[in-house]
């Protein structure tokens, strides 16, 4: 492989991948991105409506064009997925890659136009253009908040979800026996009654299905109220969670500033630091990363190398830097 063959490689996955604020192409690639899904988007949303008919063509035509942009997309990142997964062979890379989220997402969003677009299951997966927006928002702070909470908290929601789940069988089945003899219509099996329960516990209340007996609508109000407090409970957890999680970033900011010298960052399982690129980190955080050290291993630290638990990372603060070496060159 030539010298000038990896130089325009390299070259293509710096700017395809996302978030690489000081790479001027990188963030026009981003933002051109995001108004090709955003219209692709719209375009799909009009053609359902029967008063954009006369311009159905159109609409056509640039659903056409960008999802040959999508392709492009996809075509590049199976290319420098081997830049990537540096770790995996290039083959082993590209399979990663095809299974990750970006890769099933990216599938999604163009398979139903070119196969089987009649059928209702590939026509539901254009559904898939829409989560395409993730990728944009996935290497900002917002979203890795989000998804940070949702990691750290999974015990408790989950415990909370095992909580809803024994409310709606419990509830169902107490609703099948008080009400199936006054409406069998309505409550013929448990599968009826765990649809009340759901539209209960979950406080939508449609209304398709309600209580007719003494009984029942006893019961009725004492799930409604369970209800409420089913609802909260994974609420208040989440809630907790990005508290906890806003502390953590401003406190982890002041300690970062204030690394005047050369210092060294442990990156442990709770870090706002952990699996995150190392160009992420220089940019948000305006670090100067001199060197990575892994299991014993001092790493160069390449831009697009992801850090682990347990790793070192030798820093300064680039704020700090630049004030320094602001007032060498005034005294001098």
């Amino acid at each position: 492989m030539s010298g000038s063959y990896k130089a325009v490689k390299r070259r293509v996955f710096d700017i395809i991948q996302i978030g690489q604020r000081d790479d001027l192409p990188s963030r026009m690639f981003d933002w051109g991105l995001s108004v090709i899904i955003i219209v692709n988007i719209v375009s799909m949303f009009m053609q359902t409506f029967d008063v954009f008919e006369p311009i159905m063509p159109l609409l056509d035509v640039i659903e056409a064009v960008t999802l040959v942009l999508f392709c492009v997309e996809y075509v590049l990142r199976i290319w420098t997925a081997d830049l990537l997964y540096p770790d995996l062979s290039p083959a082993k890379a590209r399979l990663r890659f095809l299974v990750s989220f970006d890769g099933i997402i990216d599938l999604c969003t163009i398979l139903p136009f070119f196969y089987l677009s009649g059928f209702i299951a590939f026509r539901m997966l254009r559904v898939g253009r829409i989560f395409h927006l993730f990728r944009i928002n996935s290497v900002y702070d917002s979203f890795n908040i989000i998804t940070t909470v949702l990691y750290e908290k999974r015990n408790q929601i989950l415990s909370s979800l095992f909580i809803i789940i024994i409310l709606l069988f419990a509830s169902s089945l107490g609703m099948y026996s008080a009400e199936h003899d006054a409406q069998p219509n309505a409550f013929k099996n448990a599968f009826s009654g765990i649809w009340w329960s759901v539209s209960t516990l979950l406080t939508v209340g449609y209304g398709d299905i309600y209580p007719v007996t003494i009984i029942g609508r006893i019961m009725a109000i004492c799930i409604a109220f369970l209800g409420v407090g089913v609802v909260a409970i994974p609420t208040g957890i989440i809630s907790a969670g990005f508290v906890e999680q806003y502390s953590k970033r401003a406190h982890a900011e002041l300690k970062l500033h204030d690394i005047s010298e050369v210092g060294e960052i442990l990156i442990d399982g709770r870090s706002e630091f952990l699996g995150r690129r190392i160009a992420e980190l220089k940019s948000d955080y305006e670090l100067q990363i001199f060197m990575l050290l892994r299991d014993g291993l001092t790493i160069i630290p390449a831009d697009n190398i992801e850090t682990k638990e347990n790793d070192i990372l030798i820093v300064s603060s680039e704020k700090m830097y630049k004030k320094k070496h602001t007032k060498k060159k005034s005294r001098g």
